[in-house]
């Protein structure tokens, strides 16, 4: 794995092993700066397929999980926002149930040799302490 071509403000960021994310288990959080301001994304599997988000609801700027990294209903078939009940496709993003204004915020993921990366982005970029 290598990163972008140099130069360029998008690189691949290693997020975890990929044994981290179980299919329904718990997600892998991180911080990430969306649009200059801080906040957390986070990273799980479903059906197989590695997936992350902002950890934003879309109907009130607040994170979704009350319980930290625990987004999948009680049937590990939805992400919920604990706070409003609205249910997404963990594979889209996309509202399903529930208030909603649109559906979450993707952040690119990438699989390679048993390591999962994020993409850095124009308006998507790690934190830096």
């Amino acid at each position: 794995m290598t990163d972008a071509v140099p130069d360029t403000p998008e690189q691949w960021l290693e997020l975890c092993d990929s044994t981290a994310l179980t299919d329904g288990g718990l997600a892998v959080g991180f911080d990430v700066l969306y649009q200059s301001q801080a906040c957390r994304a986070f990273a799980i599997r479903f059906e197989g397929q590695a997936r992350a988000y902002l950890n934003r609801c879309t109907h009130v700027a607040m994170e979704m999980d009350w319980v930290p990294d625990r987004f999948f209903s009680s049937d590990r078939k939805w992400l919920l926002c604990a706070t409003h009940g609205a249910a997404h496709h963990p594979l889209t993003g996309a509202c399903v149930d529930g208030p909603c204004s649109g559906g979450l915020t993707a952040v690119k993921l990438l699989e390679h040799s048993g390591k999962v990366y994020w993409r850095s982005q124009y308006d998507l970029r790690p934190v830096v302490f």
